[in-house]
């Protein structure tokens, strides 16, 4: 596999204590879940497999960010659904590409500038086609950062709406 030229970012592992503690919505998170379906997992990047304990937290992927660097998103801060395990794991392997790449499914690459506020996004149909897929997501994130004012992007499943993973400006 190529190496990327722009990294996708897992939740934080000190993120992932806190919200194994209490989500961004302030639930205690339910008891563990056994998915036999392939959830997506954002603590790891990559699809859950049989008889892995995992949990459905909320999560507030632009207000997390923006804590970190001063920025102040206003009503464009959101919480949603995501997967994690329910305890530590070994992290994304950097040598797995894009994740949630391999489905055919649509994705939409939604910018933000740096005070968190959209600038616009993209939608794309993944080819089924894993190499192409991977090419496909490189050249949306090529497009979404030729725009100066873009300091992250969230790519998000169109079908639920669900954030995947953010990538960072270089």
């Amino acid at each position: 596999m190529t190496p990327l030229t722009r990294q996708p970012l897992a939740i934080a592992p000190h993120v992932l204590d806190e919200l194994r503690e209490r989500d961004d919505a302030g639930a205690v998170p339910a008891a563990p879940v056994h998915d036999m379906d392939g959830a997506p997992l954002r603590c790891c990047l990559r699809r859950s497999r049989a008889g892995e304990r995992i949990s459905l937290v909320a999560y507030a992927p632009l207000r997390r960010w923006a804590a970190e660097v001063g920025a102040h998103p206003g009503a464009y801060d959101e919480v949603g659904p995501v997967f994690i395990h329910t305890g530590p794991c070994q992290g994304p392997d950097p040598e797995c590409g894009y994740p949630f790449a391999e489905t055919g499914a649509q994705r939409v690459f939604r910018r933000y500038d740096g005070e968190g506020r959209i600038t616009g996004g993209t939608l794309v149909r993944l080819p089924v086609d894993p190499v192409r897929a991977q090419t496909v997501v490189e050249q949306a994130l090529h497009t979404a950062f030729g725009d100066p004012q873009v300091a992250l992007v969230h790519v998000r499943a169109v079908e639920y709406g669900c954030f995947h993973y953010e990538v960072r400006r270089p």
